[in-house]
């Protein structure tokens, strides 16, 4: 017998959303205060992860030990919370964790290499010298977003953005991190993957199984597996396993390697120039800038990522462009503190609001007040910074998929039968990941860039540009979409323009108020166009 014909309504596609549904905590509903501590610090471990892996990659080539990674670590926790706070009440207000980024990496690993400092013996000084260079470099580049971003420059920019060259540019933000997600956790295989394994059992499959607790368990999945997890591998520690292993499995494997809580002392305020006063070199400068230029456009692609997992509507231009002028501020206090790093958008702590479908500004106010708390309090907050490397990076897994898919659900705006949307689409998505792939083989080859002129301050500049993943998939897509056929009339639909035109000033949608203006009627001395 013949299954009966679907009915008319099972044929239809599922409906477009402004806001995504089915989140539990939207911005402007905070959860209950003991749950709103609790996902806090779920927050606040998550961003430890980039907040610990940047300075313990950079500290002892700059010539510093244990003491000084501590201290460079409580400072960029300290400045984090800082600019978190900034963000949320002055900058975008959405629930965006500031924190520290792999995109200033590579220009200070140039200024780490620079001549005028190899012949320092001294360990110590060489460290103070490249923090101070460091901080000259940040303070300077940091005037490109903080003028890109008060000026209204960026503005002019993000009202060009539509649904179909937004899905590459949030697309790659996630997914562009594939190389700190499962070939970090493969570094400690015994403690990664039963991470990966225990986090994905307690957020997707337990919920359904145990309808009755499983929203707690949904919501705080990241905690009980990092305290299970983080338990066995301190027991694997204590028992002897990696007695008589190498060293690099003993470093990555280990609870007692990091060395943070020996080197960190019980109390310690971070203050600006700590480290001294900042010097300058013109060359040093300009590659910062282009780090910060590519950290503008990758965090562009994170706040969308967040408002949309706040159950936000659309950030308008002028709040982006507005929340990118504080993020500048932000740099420019990573150079006043001496982080050795910039700020940009946490990428980890967008997926987390994705993951535990809490999207509360609160949370991560409250997130922002545990990193100032635990950067002073410095023993305390390193025991928490010496979790493995591995069981970050196995939530990383989970966490970058949720930011990756953000952009991919821009996709429901766009005409995927279009020919056109299907170049655009593939050839940004292809371009942003195979442009990358070849300057980072080249440069792990060869051990310089692609670009490889007398002007090194010319050669990292390019060289950083085209490595970020999310900045040339989104440099592309963006170029194309606004010029290829731009002005055919059935275009303009294809590439979903039309359902973004009403977010494209502050005063076309009423919710913009409610989610994005700024509060003690700020809104009426620095008003959103």
């Amino acid at each position: 017998m013949a299954a009966p014909a679907p009915k008319q309504e099972e044929l239809q596609p599922h409906a477009v959303r402004d806001q995504l549904p089915a989140v539990s905590y939207c911005l402007t509903s905070p959860p209950p205060w003991p749950e709103a501590i609790l996902l806090g610090f779920q927050h606040y471990l998550v961003m430890l992860g980039t907040t610990v892996i940047i300075p313990t990659a950079l500290v002892p080539q700059m010539g510093g030990g244990n003491e000084e990674k501590a201290r460079v670590i409580q400072t960029l926790l300290f400045v984090a919370g800082i600019n978190t706070l900034i963000q949320s009440f002055l900058g975008t207000r959405l629930p965006a964790v500031i924190g520290g980024s792999y995109t200033f990496v590579a220009p200070t690993i140039s200024i780490i290499l620079a001549g005028r400092y190899s012949g320092i013996a001294d360990p110590h000084e060489k460290f103070l010298r490249i923090m101070r260079g460091t901080q000259g470099a940040l303070i300077v580049a940091s005037t490109l977003q903080i003028i890109m971003g008060f000026s209204g420059l960026w503005r002019i920019v993000v009202r060009l953005l539509s649904p179909l060259s937004a899905a590459p540019l949030v697309a790659l933000v996630g997914f562009g991190l594939y190389e700190l997600g499962f070939p970090s956790v493969a570094k400690c295989i015994e403690i990664g993957l039963p991470q990966i394994l225990l986090l994905v059992a307690l957020s997707q499959y337990i919920p359904h199984l145990l309808p009755l607790v499983g929203t707690a368990f949904e919501r705080f999945a990241v905690i009980m597996s990092i305290v299970v997890v983080w338990l066995y591998a301190f027991f694997l520690t204590v028992g002897g396993a990696y007695k008589n292993a190498a060293p690099k499995t003993q470093f990555h494997c280990r609870t007692d390697r990091s060395g943070l809580v020996g080197g960190a002392p019980w109390i310690s305020v971070p203050y600006p120039f700590q480290w001294g006063a900042p010097t300058f070199d013109a060359g040093e400068a300009f590659a910062m800038m282009a780090a910060s230029f590519v950290a503008l456009v990758e965090s562009t692609g994170a706040f969308i990522a967040v408002s949309r997992y706040a159950s936000a509507t659309p950030c308008p231009p002028s709040v982006m462009s507005r929340g990118i002028g504080w993020q500048g501020v932000g740099i420019l206090l990573g150079g006043l503190f001496g982080t050795a790093n910039g700020s940009s958008v946490s990428v980890e702590n967008a997926g987390l609001l994705g993951l535990t479908r809490v999207g509360s500004r609160r949370v991560v106010q409250i997130s922002a007040g545990f990193m100032i708390f635990f950067s002073i309090l410095g023993k305390f907050g390193a025991v928490f910074a010496s979790i493995p490397g591995p069981i970050i990076a196995a939530i990383y897994c989970l966490l970058f998929a949720y930011v990756g898919m953000a952009g991919v659900g821009f996709l429901q705006f766009c005409n995927l039968n279009s020919f056109r949307t299907k170049f655009i689409l593939g050839f940004s998505l292809f371009m942003g990941l195979s442009v990358p792939q070849y300057f980072n083989e080249y440069t792990s080859v060869a051990g310089f860039g692609p670009v490889h002129t007398h002007a090194r301050w010319f050669n990292d500049m390019i060289n950083v540009v085209f490595s970020s993943k999310a900045f040339v998939g989104g440099a592309v897509a963006y170029f194309l979409d606004n010029t290829l056929h731009r002005r055919d009339g059935t275009v303009r639909k294809d590439r979903g323009h039309h359902f973004w035109d009403r977010f494209r000033s502050f005063k076309t949608d009423p919710r913009s108020e409610e989610f994005y203006s700024l509060p003690f009627n700020l809104n009426k001395f620095f008003p959103s166009f």
